[in-house]
């Protein structure tokens, strides 16, 4: 907006000077007067075609809540760290919602995703990244490759599948391009995998311990039985 004052009044400046410029070489006061007068009405409505210009309003993306913040805090994550995430993640969903749109309208994708669960894992590494930003870098080929790829080929194949007339080509081409779909959702579910194998790991650490001190408490109910069994004292042992 004051970009557009400034260019009606530089405009309006250069009018004036024109117009007295013009008044001072004409040879007859009336004439100076009325090209004076045209030069106004030229300013007034350039004034009005700006004030008309209609404003672009930037679309903010809202800003995280506190507990959100401070959990981006406590996993040592800079401002700048924190920017970058949420601009990578905003657009992520987007592209995971747009995805699961694709996905819905032919039956054939909707087969694709429900061999593959690509819609389930796309979200859950969403959720993963959302809880721990810090395996971003472990998401990067689903987030810049595969993602990305598998929402331009679903849209790509819809336009073909929606095409009134099909012939040998158009048949063969959304074969390929189903396969190559195909072979991406499961890239994207390896990518689910590689996110939460840490948490696979723990699992099974903290499964093995448990079986451990099951078994732990198994022998010494055991063995606590059998000296009761004997009649003796178990703490004579």
């Amino acid at each position: 907006m004051r970009r557009y004052k400034w260019s009606i009044i530089f405009t309006g400046l250069l009018a004036l000077i024109g117009a007295l410029t013009i008044v001072s070489l004409s040879s007859s006061f009336l004439k100076g007067i009325l090209v004076l007068s045209i030069w106004l009405l030229l300013i007034s409505f350039i004034a009005n075609r700006l004030e008309k210009t209609p404003k672009k309003k930037k679309r903010r993306m809202p800003e995280p809540s506190d507990d959100l913040l401070d959990h981006y805090y406590k996993v040592g994550m800079t401002d700048e760290e924190i920017i970058f995430f949420r601009n990578t993640m905003a657009a992520t969903k987007k592209q995971i919602q747009l995805l699961e749109q694709q996905m819905n309208q032919v039956p054939k994708l909707k087969a694709i995703n429900l061999r593959h669960d690509t819609l389930i894992a796309a979200k859950g590494i969403f959720k993963e990244l959302v809880k721990e930003p810090r395996k971003l870098h472990r998401a990067d080929q689903f987030l810049y490759t595969h993602l990305p790829n598998l929402v331009e080929l679903s849209k790509k194949y819809i336009e073909i599948n929606n095409h009134d007339l099909k012939n040998k080509q158009t048949y063969q081409a959304l074969d390929k391009s189903a396969s190559v779909i195909d072979e991406l959702s499961q890239l994207v579910l390896r990518d689910y995998e590689k996110i939460v194998a840490d948490d696979l790991e723990d699992l099974e650490i903290e499964v093995s311990l448990a079986e451990k001190n099951i078994q732990k408490d198994t022998d010494w109910f055991n063995d606590f039985q059998q000296t009761e069994d004997k009649g003796g004292s178990f703490d004579d042992r």
